[in-house]
């Protein structure tokens, strides 16, 4: 086989069906860089890895900019990834997979991929997140589950720590500036969460007796119907701030929550864990995360 003839021919037929079928391009450049992929690896096989870039200098003379040797050993490293074309994302273009391929973890891939497609997110916002390790701030037992593909929990796809936006550049702020942080971005708090996540208020008054308190935002999880009331802390976890928070969700459930809807959840975002005050907390629904301003 004249594998490069192969390979060329590939990638001229898919440049000539880019202009004619501009619809369906991105399903033919996948399929395309894939073979190019496979094509490559055998040559290697045969011819020793320095075929790859021999091919790249014959392919730039030959048709121009856009077949590096970075770029082919890119196509090859998609085919070993893969070995089977109808496994991948139809959804997703080469530039995204081009973010993914550095990942070493196929299960990190996988997760990327699936958010990926869920959130229709562009290649920049795919790029900011691999960034941000998002993967790698989920717990084991949620990476687990994923991989199990097993049903997650409310809590499971919250981030640990959630990373917010510090305006103020400073190490030490207080609960105010940690609030008005996240309300000047609250569509990347709310995906710090997860996809699921809404925002209903900030500072939801409610009575109690007669006074009034002040719940710091009140969500609702569109996935398990549910109200989720968020305080925010700038110390570390106590246990003081458990009480609160079940307060806060016993008052919504008894006034708000319809009879349809789940029990309310708390989350607690504070500076620091306390491991020990979440060990002695018999109440599943009330979850605690650190923040991380960035």
């Amino acid at each position: 086989m004249n594998y490069y003839n192969e390979i060329k021919n590939e990638l001229v037929n898919n440049e000539i069906y880019k202009k004619v079928k501009d619809y369906s391009k991105n399903k033919n450049d996948l399929k395309t860089y894939y073979n190019v992929g496979k094509l490559l690896s055998e040559a290697g096989k045969k011819y020793g890895e320095s075929i790859i870039k021999k091919y790249s200098k014959k392919l730039t003379y030959e048709l121009g900019k856009g077949y590096t040797f970075t770029a082919l050993s890119r196509m090859r490293q998609f085919y070993k990834l893969y070995k089977n074309i109808a496994t991948v994302s139809q959804i997703l273009t080469w530039s995204h997979y081009v973010e993914l391929l550095p990942i070493e973890d196929i299960n990190e891939i996988n997760y990327y991929i699936k958010i990926a497609e869920n959130q229709n997110l562009s290649v920049r916002e795919l790029r900011l997140k691999i960034k941000n390790n998002e993967y790698e701030r989920l717990s084991d037992k949620t990476k687990l589950k994923l991989i199990n593909k097993e049903k997650t929990d409310i809590g499971d796809l919250i981030k640990n720590p959630i990373l917010i936006k510090n305006k103020y550049n400073k190490i030490d702020i207080s609960e105010k500036m940690l609030h008005e942080m996240i309300l000047e971005d609250i569509p990347g708090f709310l995906k710090e969460l997860d996809d699921d996540f809404s925002f209903i208020d900030s500072e939801y008054k409610i009575k109690i007796g007669d006074r009034y308190n002040y719940i710091d935002m009140l969500l609702f999880n569109i996935e398990f119907n549910s109200y989720v009331v968020v305080e925010l802390k700038i110390t570390e976890l106590k246990k003081e701030y458990i009480g609160q928070i079940k307060m806060y969700m016993n008052y919504i459930d008894k006034n708000k929550r319809k009879l349809n809807q789940g029990k309310t959840i708390g989350i607690i975002f504070c500076k620091k864990n306390n491991e020990y005050v979440m060990e002695y907390c018999s109440d599943e629904r009330i979850i605690s995360r650190m923040y991380e301003l960035i």
